[in-house]
């Protein structure tokens, strides 16, 4: 039942943009609401979803961001947002699709905006840098 809840909330967010209400998500598979609820809480046990507060609104989908922040994705007319720089880039190859990245330099703050083909992004001056160790993320996934 977890793989379908988690396979029905990247298909609506492929689809939309946005991550699913859990009251959508549970019509959409025809389930009851807390038996989705009890789903989603394991899920995020296994790192495999972020949930806000209320447990029930989901905030991360990696690599998609529930909320707006300022890594978006275009792809084939649909916004999408990432939860940060490399999931920008994870958002294009997890659909399989080409896309423009917008987001901004940490340092100037200045504009940014990336073409990424099926094959990952084109040459470019831009590093990547991470405050954080990878090892170290999820002590705390929406700082990093």
């Amino acid at each position: 039942f977890d793989t379908e809840v988690k396979l029905a909330i990247y298909r609506a967010t492929a689809e939309r943009g946005r991550p699913p209400s859990l009251p959508d998500l549970a019509n959409a598979i025809g389930a009851p609401s807390d038996q989705v609820r009890e789903a989603y809480t394991r899920l995020a046990r296994n790192r495999l979803l972020v949930l806000e507060p209320d447990e029930v609104t989901i905030r991360m989908a990696p690599p998609f961001s529930g909320v707006p922040t300022e890594h978006r994705v275009w792809i084939d007319g649909v916004d999408y947002y990432a939860n940060c720089a490399w999931d920008a880039l994870g958002i294009p190859a997890a659909l399989h699709r080409s896309a423009e990245v917008h987001s901004r330099c940490a340092q100037s703050s200045s504009p940014l905006v990336l073409q990424v083909g099926l094959d990952g992004p084109g040459a470019s001056p831009w590093l990547f840098h991470c405050l954080v160790p990878a090892a170290r993320w999820w002590q705390d996934i929406v700082f990093t």
